[in-house]
């Protein structure tokens, strides 16, 4: 019997899987940097204003908008080399990157306000940028390392792993970069800070090469032919795809609510729960249940479908939060019940958690065998953009709350805040992600249209696609 196209081009091996998920881990080390240390270092240390930081990530996100699409063109026009044609990038680009995440905390308390203000919003476009070149030739890599959805959702799992594993560093720097005052205040410190970003910077340059040494290319692309207005055409494609355009809007509103979480806590528990050295807490709870659901993600997604387990694992994950807001009414917020009820709403969130990156290949894949798309680095880009798009979402989601109560980078004791402040500032941290929660599930639920039968159909159809190929 002949082996299908597919078969052919598969085949991962434990090694690959955990080589790729090297490449997200070393990405969430410098990324993990930006959400759960830089907004506090910004307004804290460096006393830059919680206006100036969101005017920031918006010009930043703006040039994003004409950069990421720019250089997804650039990878799916280049050769392929003898490295491969996405692993090639990741081995170029990983000492850049880490090296541009440590200038964001360089020293400039000595410079005057308007150069801070000029430093941080060089270092942190200039990351972006740099961390633009080498995340979308990693995410183009699960397309041409397996083309079976299967074994592409094991390497969503794997990526979901890598990239609990590489938060986790930063979080820990966010609870011990405190020093404790004289008054017995405690407030944060630069070199704890800028010691531990170069730490976590150069273990992203161990892990990138490791991505790179343990994975494989497969599946055969050729370059995409560059055409004068391709890249507006392939760009329209995409925005009129609707698989791609919903888990696209699902992944920012996803990974929004992440990044509120990990820059938001680090406010809420230095001020309102009064327990700085807590701040990593909520976002390992909400980790703690990947450690078991990773083990049988995969067989539950093909099993019910992907769409399906991810869109009520978020539901659930909406209602934990939700009820914490009813019971803040009612004046009950102690911490422990705040922690407990992230670790609920954390096996909700587990599913989509592992499988949003295979939600997004069978968005590319649905693309290439309806609309002849094979601009997968493209693809990619723009995908990225959108969660970049939820980092900036996060950002401002941290910053308008703390306007709103009137929040100054030089306040550090609670006792500064008054205590409709305090409770103002408990409510947005679980209003927040209940409503983008609930907008994820209704994004997956009613808009992304690729549900388990869709899926298989889908796979014999891309089937055909490839044989037609080779054999032409």
């Amino acid at each position: 019997m002949e082996q299908s196209y597919i078969s052919r081009t598969s085949g991962i091996r434990a090694r690959d899987k955990f080589g790729y998920g090297m490449g997200d881990l070393a990405a969430c080390l410098v990324f993990g940097l930006t959400q759960s240390v830089l907004n506090k270092y910004y307004t804290d240390v460096l006393e830059i204003s919680v206006l100036s930081v969101m005017v920031m990530t918006i010009i930043a996100r703006i040039w994003d908008a004409i950069n990421d699409p720019i250089w997804g063109r650039l990878i799916d026009g280049a050769r392929k080399y003898p490295d491969g044609r996405y692993r090639h990038w990741i081995k170029i680009f990983a000492v850049p990157v880490a090296a541009s995440a440590v200038l964001m905390f360089a020293d400039v308390r000595g410079f005057s306000q308007g150069g801070r203000v000029a430093w941080i919003y060089f270092s942190y476009i200039l990351f972006g940028m740099l961390y633009t070149c080498i995340n979308i030739p990693y995410g183009s890599l699960a397309q041409v390392i397996t083309s079976d959805d299967k074994e592409r959702s094991s390497l969503s799992v794997f990526r979901s792993i890598g990239s609990t594993f590489g938060a986790m560093p930063a979080m820990v720097l966010a609870s011990v970069c405190y020093v404790t005052l004289a008054d017995g205040k405690k407030q944060m410190d630069f070199t704890r800070v800028f010691v531990g970003a170069c730490i976590i910077a150069a273990l992203s340059v161990v892990f990138y090469f490791l991505c790179y040494r343990w994975s494989k290319e497969r599946v055969e692309t050729a370059p995409a032919p560059r055409q004068k207005g391709e890249t507006a055409r392939v760009i329209k494609t995409l925005a009129k795809s609707r698989p791609f355009m919903a888990v696209s809007v699902a992944s920012m509103l996803f990974l929004a609510a992440q990044m509120f979480g990990q820059g938001y806590n680090t406010y809420l528990f230095h001020h309102y729960f009064n327990r700085p050295g807590l701040t990593m807490l909520p976002t390992v709870f909400q980790y703690l249940p990947v450690a078991v659901i990773m083990f049988f993600a995969t067989r539950l997604g093909n099993r019910f479908g992907r769409r399906e387990v991810c869109s009520l694992g978020i539901l659930l994950a909406a209602a934990f939060y939700l009820a914490l807001f009813v019971l803040a009414l009612f004046g009950i917020t102690p911490v422990w019940m705040y922690l407990a009820a992230c670790l609920m709403s954390g096996i909700g969130t587990a599913f989509i958690f592992l499988l949003i990156w295979v939600l997004a290949t069978d968005a590319i894949d649905y693309n290439r065998v309806t609309y002849g798309l094979n601009d997968e680095a493209t693809s990619y880009a723009v995908y990225c953009f959108m969660r970049k798009l939820g980092t900036t979402v996060a950002t401002i989601l941290i910053n308008v709350p703390l306007l709103r109560i009137g929040y100054s980078g030089s306040e550090l004791k609670t006792e500064g805040l008054s205590e409709s402040a305090l409770r103002t500032m408990y409510n947005y941290s679980v209003m927040i992600p209940a409503v983008l929660f609930l907008l994820v599930y209704l994004a997956l639920r009613f808009w992304y249209p690729l549900s388990k039968k869709r899926v298989e159909e889908l796979q014999l159809q891309k089937e055909a696609m490839l044989r037609a190929q080779s054999e032409g």
